[in-house]
């Protein structure tokens, strides 16, 4: 029964976030369209920020449950995306909220999730410097990082897949390079 009530909690929430910005959405509105009373808000959850967090986290780790191993950046960044599509009023609406700081941690940590997977299958077989490594997670995840924060900037109107396809198409032999001019003998 607790699951359920917290559950339906933040699936009121959720509907709400996609309805009208966070910064006009009370703990009184959660708990009026949830039916039940603040008390019970307040026994799962701090506040509406707690409650963003904890939702931003478990998207983030369903992401990751559905991908545990990554062929392609592309292909967890594509999951991203459409999971963002589906939600795409709440993901603006969060986005441009002053809680942006923890949506802007969930997609670094996708973000970074993709790249570390794909790493992981593309250097099996390779022994390369462990600074050389992090040095491509982390310019590879800087990437899909700023091509995802320029499309929220932008409304998220634009075909975001393309643009990583491309983005990706274009740096094609860059993780390959590292490769090669770090693997140690």
């Amino acid at each position: 029964m607790a699951n359920l009530t917290r559950e339906a909690i933040r699936d009121t929430f959720s509907q709400l976030l996609e309805e009208r910005p966070l910064s006009q959405i009370t703990v009184k509105d959660i708990v009026t369209a949830c039916g039940v009373n603040r008390n019970t808000f307040y026994y799962y959850f701090q506040d509406i920020p707690a409650l963003v967090e904890e939702m931003v986290e478990e998207d983030a780790q369903r992401i990751i449950r559905k991908y545990p191993r990554v062929d392609s950046i592309e292909q967890c960044l594509d999951a991203a995306i459409e999971f963002a599509m589906a939600r795409r009023r709440a993901a603006l609406h969060l986005f441009n909220s002053t809680n942006r700081s923890v949506f802007e941690q969930y997609l670094w940590r996708v973000c970074e999730y993709a790249v570390e997977r794909y790493a992981e299958s593309i250097l099996a077989g390779h022994t390369v410097r462990e600074e050389d490594r992090e040095v491509m997670i982390r310019d590879e995840a800087c990437t899909a990082f700023g091509v995802a924060m320029w499309w929220m900037e932008h409304g998220m109107k634009e075909d975001l897949r393309g643009r990583f396809h491309r983005v990706f198409e274009l740096k094609k032999g860059f993780i390959e390079e590292i490769i090669r001019r770090s693997e140690v003998s």
